[in-house]
C-alpha cells in the first residue's frame, strides 16, 4: 500500500510539471491514453530542463541520482536539458539549517558553538543524499560538515521497492527481460545507495584513498576527522579547487589541459590496477582541480561515498581491452566482448 501512495506521488509530481511534454510525439496509443491524464494540469511557466530538475529534487535521492547520470550524457540529453541538470551535482535544494545543526549536535554530543570556533548557516553545496556547510574547529583549521538529509532511508526504501516491482514485470514479460536481469540490477543499487547513506564507511573510504595518494602530485584527497565523525555526521578538511567542468576558470589560471588529461588517464590506471581500490563515483560534482601549479595540475577528489575493486580476471580482462582500443585492434576488442 505504502508503494501504491510513492506511485501516486511521482505520478502527480510528473504531472505538475508536465513531464509529457518532454516525451517524443509517436507513442503507442495505449501510451497516449494513460498520458491524457497529464493534459489536466496546467503547462508550468518553466523551461523543460527546469521541470525536469525540479521533479526529480521533488522526488528525492533516486530521481536526483537519474538527472545526475542525464547531465552526464550531452550525447543523448539536449543542451538546454543538460544545463538545467548540472545543477543536480551539488546543488539541490537544501534543507532547513535549523536541522541541520540539530542532527549534528545530537550526533556529535555538544553545542556547535563548543566544537566549531566559526559555523557558517547558509550550506556549501547539497546534493541528492547529503547537504555540506563550512566551519572552522577551535585549532583554525577550515572544515566542511557534511550530513546526510534527515528521513532520506524511508524515501529510498519506497522507491526501491517499486523498482523491484518494475523488474519483476520487465524481466518476466520482457523478451530481454530474462538477459539484462533487471532485478539483480535494482537488488545491487539498493547495496550502493544505503551504503551511501553511512559517513563512516566513506570516511573510511576516503582514508584509504588518501593514503593510496599520499603525497602524490596527482590526486589531493582531504582528511577525515574522525573524532568529529558519525554515521550520520561527516567532518572532513575543507578544499579550494576549480570544478573539473569550468573550463573557463580553468583556462583563466593557464591551465596546462593536456597535462590534466595525463594525468586524469594516470590516475584512472594506477588505482584500477596498481591499488586495486577507485573513487567509483566520479562525477563532475566531485571532481575539482587544484589552482596551487596550473602547469602541473592537481585533481582533487570527494565524497568517496561510492568504491570499487576489481577480480584479476576483471582487471585482465579490462586492461586487455584498453589495449586492444588503443592499438586499433577493434576484432579483438568484439571477440572479448563476446567472451
Amino acid at each position: 500500500m505504502i508503494v501504491f501512495f510513492r506511485l501516486l506521488k511521482i505520478l502527480r509530481v510528473f504531472a505538475r510539471y508536465r513531464l509529457d511534454q518532454l516525451l517524443p510525439v509517436n507513442l503507442p496509443f495505449a501510451a497516449k491514453l494513460l498520458l491524457l491524464f497529464f493534459k489536466l494540469f496546467p503547462a508550468p511557466r518553466l523551461s523543460r530542463g527546469e521541470c525536469l530538475r525540479r521533479a526529480c529534487e521533488d522526488l528525492g535521492p533516486i530521481f536526483v541520482k537519474f538527472g545526475q547520470l542525464l547531465s552526464t550524457r550531452p550525447d543523448l540529453v539536449p543542451d538546454d536539458i543538460v544545463q538545467e541538470l548540472n545543477h543536480l551535482q551539488d546543488n539541490v535544494a537544501p534543507f532547513a539549517s535549523e536541522e541541520f545543526q540539530r542532527i549534528v549536535e545530537t550526533s556529535l554530543g555538544a553545542k556547535v558553538s563548543d566544537i566549531f570556533a566559526s559555523y557558517e548557516h547558509a550550506p556549501l553545496a547539497s546534493a541528492s543524499v547529503a547537504q555540506v556547510h563550512t566551519a572552522v574547529l577551535k585549532d583554525g583549521r577550515e572544515v566542511v560538515i557534511k550530513v546526510i538529509r534527515p528521513g532520506i532511508q524511508a524515501v529510498i526504501e519506497q522507491d526501491i521497492e517499486l523498482l523491484l516491482l518494475v523488474a519483476r514485470w520487465v524481466e518476466k514479460n520482457t523478451l530481454d527481460g530474462k538477459r539484462l536481469h533487471p532485478v539483480e540490477i535494482v537488488e545491487d543499487y539498493r547495496v550502493t545507495i544505503i551504503d551511501e547513506l553511512d559517513l563512516q564507511r566513506e570516511a573510511a573510504n576516503a582514508s584509504q584513498l588518501r593514503r593510496n595518494f599520499l603525497n602524490s602530485p596527482l590526486l589531493y584527497v582531504p582528511e577525515i576527522y574522525w573524532d568529529y565523525t558519525r554515521s550520520n555526521v561527516l567532518v572532513m578538511e575543507r578544499i579550494y579547487g576549480i570544478p573539473v567542468t569550468d573550463m573557463a576558470a580553468l583556462n583563466a589560471q593557464n591551465t596546462d589541459l593536456k597535462k590534466l588529461a595525463e594525468r586524469g588517464v594516470e590516475i584512472f590506471f594506477t588505482q584500477v590496477f596498481e591499488h586495486n581500490f577507485f573513487h567509483a563515483d566520479m562525477h563532475p560534482g566531485n571532481i575539482f582541480v587544484s589552482t596551487k601549479n596550473p602547469q602541473l595540475p592537481q585533481y582533487i577528489a570527494v565524497d568517496m561515498a561510492i568504491v570499487g575493486s576489481l577480480t584479476r580476471e576483471d582487471q585482465y580482462y579490462l586492461a586487455r581491452n584498453l589495449l586492444a582500443m588503443f592499438r586499433r585492434d577493434y576484432r579483438q576488442v568484439a571477440e572479448l566482448h563476446v567472451q
